[in-house]
Parts: structure tokens; C-alpha cells; sequence
């Protein structure tokens, strides 16, 4: 007899339950872990990766707006493209779409998705740290309010 598990398995076949997944990266040792994950999942089910990395703008959007001058744009944008370019570098084989986006993190992350169709996004519980976290919060507990697919969280080992 055949186990069948509601919304996965019918008959012989299965059925894609993350058709696209959205692994968020920042690039940090802390977050590789979410990284291995999505493209295992990926592996695992077929699926297509988008690989995003969000330039932070929030610090910028008070009066001190100027700050962000084109100088530090464009370092913090290298930033950006050695993060999603390291995802690409170990997908072996998975699809993977890469992006930097700016803006507030998780609102870009979360728009991004409901945009795309994404089924999973696939976040580190910890990305950078120190003051950064102190003051903007956890980019991974603000997915998960906003977020209108599942989210998955990985912690650090």
C-alpha cells in the first residue's frame, strides 16, 4: 500500500512544493548555513533559487541622508555581488537567479516574493551583528511577520 501525504505525494509522482525558492544572504560565515539549506531543498525538489542580497539603506533614510554617497554605494554593492555570486559559486548544478536589491531589507526580501511567486524564502537566524542588529532588528523575525509564503529560519551550528 502506498503512503500517500496530503498536497505531496499522489500516485507515483511527486508534486512540487517549492517550485521557487528566495534564499536571502549578507554574506556573513553565520549565514551559510540558510545558504546550504535552500539549495539542498533546491536539490531536492527541483526548484528554481533566487539569491538576493539587500543593501541596507535604512541607516541612510534620516536627515543624514547624503551620506550615502556614491562611493560607499558601490562598495557596499561589491558587497552584495561577492555574497550571491559565493551562493552560485556552491550550487552544483541548482538554478540559481542572483540579485541585489536595496531598500529595507526585509520589505525588499517580502515584496520580492509575493512579486515572484516565491513558495519558501530560506533566511539565517543570524547575519550581522553588534550595533547593526541593535538598531535595525532581526531581519529574520521581520520576514517572518511580513511574509506571505512559509519561511524558514537557520539557525547557526
Amino acid at each position: 500500500m502506498k503512503k500517500i501525504i496530503p498536497g505531496i505525494v499522489k500516485g507515483e509522482t511527486m508534486t512540487k512544493i517549492f517550485e521557487k525558492i528566495l534564499i536571502a544572504t549578507d554574506g556573513s560565515m553565520k549565514n551559510q548555513p540558510a545558504v546550504s539549506k535552500g539549495l539542498e531543498l533546491a536539490r531536492e525538489f527541483g526548484s528554481v533559487i533566487y539569491a538576493i542580497y539587500v543593501i541596507d539603506e535604512t541607516p541612510f533614510t534620516s536627515a543624514q541622508a547624503e551620506v550615502l554617497t556614491d562611493e560607499i554605494y558601490v562598495k557596499l554593492k561589491d558587497e552584495g555581488e561577492k555574497a550571491i555570486e559565493q551562493v552560485k559559486r556552491i550550487a552544483n548544478g541548482v538554478m540559481v537567479e542572483t540579485l541585489v536589491l536595496s531598500g529595507r531589507p526585509a520589505h525588499v526580501i517580502t515584496e520580492f516574493a509575493v512579486k515572484n511567486k516565491v513558495d519558501l524564502i530560506v533566511v539565517g537566524s543570524q547575519g550581522k551583528s553588534g550595533l547593526e542588529r541593535l538598531l535595525l532588528g532581526s531581519v529574520a523575525e521581520n520576514i517572518i511577520r511580513m511574509a506571505d509564503c512559509m519561511v524558514l529560519v537557520v539557525k547557526r551550528k
